[in-house]
């Protein structure tokens, strides 16, 4: 791997970037500060990735205030967006390989767009017509592709983190060596059952995985306070058999470097990892959802000074590997880019009735038989 910019240091750095295992379960790892200075080296990255994570990350702020808008305006049913939460989701996601499976929980549909699930694709899930490849069969921010290898969640809290570990055993058991899964989940997931389970199986196996808690401090209105009498959320990993780390969620390449080391350690076979990310929701919990309501909105303001886009885009402008002129420019072809992908999708029909009997037996037995006649011939009169 190369260095993508030369990266400067500050005077109190140290001279090595620190070891996000080291900085363990109740500490911070972090590599650049709140106002963008860089307070640690930035090890070789590949060529490229730095930028490419503040274009994805500028685009899915983007993505998520057009999607938003379309359901204020009664196009969709519903959307959940990422606001505040863009350097944990990609930083994170972007350190697996195309080989892995991923299985994400609300706010990771940025990964599913970085490992090249089609735009259209992901807005027409959210129509729910006939340009969604599933069929309108999931709720809106469901999304899942098959040549992602991106695994759709449900929507009961945390069933994705056992569906991780019995994808990262399977993987062991069909002795895929190269090959290790990711699951994501919220602060509020690690009080369901399903992460006690996961958890367990998961050290038990020392499964090829990666855990990602994004912890926004809320799960809907629930505080993390009120989610946890731990000191941390990383701590919790200790008790499973695997290492916790704690990492800055609004420092994506701190999110970055710390999955990545992650990754290669369950890659080597040495285990899975549980990694806590703080950060914050800036907006609600999904589009149904007034955090007024129950949270003290200056917080939220205090959070948005410490922006994740911001953040990294001051880091990249310090070293030369940005620009205002770069930026506007990539925020006037985005935007275009989303304008004629939604005019595309939603220029679809309907999803064809017959797909009411497709996908669901292998041969459809005679009553369902006769009931698909019935509407096809309804659908000649």
């Amino acid at each position: 791997m190369g260095d993508t910019v030369a990266t400067k240091k500050t005077s109190n750095a140290p001279t090595t970037t620190p070891d996000p295992y080291e900085v363990g379960p109740l500490g911070l790892f972090q590599l650049v500060d709140e106002k963008g200075v860089q307070v640690a080296p930035v090890p070789d990255l590949p060529d490229g990735l730095p930028v490419r994570l503040l274009e994805a990350m500028l685009f899915q702020r983007a993505l998520d205030q057009r999607m938003l808008n379309l359901q204020r305006q009664g196009r969709i049913g519903f959307y959940g967006t990422a606001k505040g939460q863009e350097a944990a989701v990609l930083g994170s996601g972007a350190a697996f390989e195309s080989q892995d499976w991923l299985f994400p929980a609300l706010r990771e549909g940025a990964i599913a767009l970085w490992r090249g699930m089609k735009l259209d694709h992901y807005i027409a899930q959210c129509f729910g017509n006939g340009a969604d490849p599933t069929l309108g069969r999931q709720m809106p921010c469901h999304y899942s592709d098959g040549p992602s290898r991106y695994v759709s969640l449900s929507s009961p809290i945390g069933t994705q983190i056992s569906h991780a570990v019995g994808a990262a055993r399977a993987a062991q058991i069909k002795g895929e060596s190269d090959r290790i899964v990711g699951g994501w989940m919220g602060d509020g997931a690690t009080s369901s059952n399903d992460f006690h389970a996961g958890m367990n199986f998961a050290g038990v196996w020392k499964a090829p995985l990666v855990y990602v808690c994004q912890n926004n401090q809320w799960a809907i209105s629930v505080p993390a306070a009120a989610q946890t009498a731990s000191e941390t959320f990383a701590v919790k990993a200790e008790a499973y058999g695997m290492p916790g780390l704690r990492v800055d969620g609004n420092d994506v390449l701190a999110c970055y470097v710390a999955t990545k080391m992650a990754a290669d350690r369950a890659r080597r076979g040495d285990g899975p990892t549980f990694i806590e990310m703080l950060t914050f929701r800036l907006g609600g919990h999904s589009s149904s959802d007034d955090p007024s309501k129950y949270r003290d909105e200056t917080v939220a303001k205090q959070w948005e000074k410490r922006d994740p886009l911001e953040r990294h885009r001051t880091w990249l402008l310090e070293q030369g590997a940005w620009s205002d002129e770069q930026q506007e420019d990539f925020l006037a072809e985005s935007g275009k880019t989303i304008t004629d992908a939604i005019q595309r999708v939603e220029a679809a029909g309907a999803v064809a009735t017959a797909t009411l009997f497709t996908d669901v037996w292998a041969e459809i037995p005679p009553m369902l038989h006769d009931q698909q006649m019935r509407l096809e011939r309804e659908d000649t009169v």
